[in-house]
């Protein structure tokens, strides 16, 4: 299985230059779709439900402090499969001409981030994990 850097690898190869909240959400629709569409996680790397929507913890370790991201040099897009890059691009079809915001809110709205921050006020910091089975139950129901 390929790891979250080699994801994001082939993200911002699609994409180019991409802001770092929109690369994280990218990578959680990615790794939701691939859940329903292909029964299998992209990553195994946890996702956590931040303020700011979703969030996988070692990707914001490898972009903090930078606004905006043109390459990703700890991942290789080529260790993605076939079936990967698939459903990688059908997301960036979806949702690539969303704005980082956009994809937050919509992140906001959905069932699998609001579970995961219950009882948390709106701003307040958590690191609870959105789970597979979570994503997994939410996408496949719409």
């Amino acid at each position: 299985m390929a790891c979250v850097h080699d994801v994001a690898a082939y993200l911002v190869q699609k994409a180019g230059r991409i802001s770092a909240m929109k690369l994280q959400k990218l990578v959680y629709y990615a790794q939701a779709w691939s859940l329903v569409w292909d029964e299998r996680p992209l990553f195994e790397e946890p996702i956590q439900a931040w303020a700011n929507g979703p969030v996988v913890p070692v990707l914001f370790e490898a972009h903090r402090g930078q606004f905006e991201v043109n390459e990703w040099p700890r991942g290789v897009a080529a260790n993605l499969d076939t079936t990967a890059r698939e459903t990688i691009d059908a997301v960036l079809e979806h949702y690539g001409g969303w704005t980082a915001q956009q994809l937050s809110d919509l992140a906001h709205s959905e069932d699998p981030w609001r579970e995961a921050r219950q009882g948390l006020a709106p701003q307040e910091r958590g690191q609870a994990e959105i789970t597979t089975a979570a994503l997994h139950a939410y996408y496949s129901g719409l």
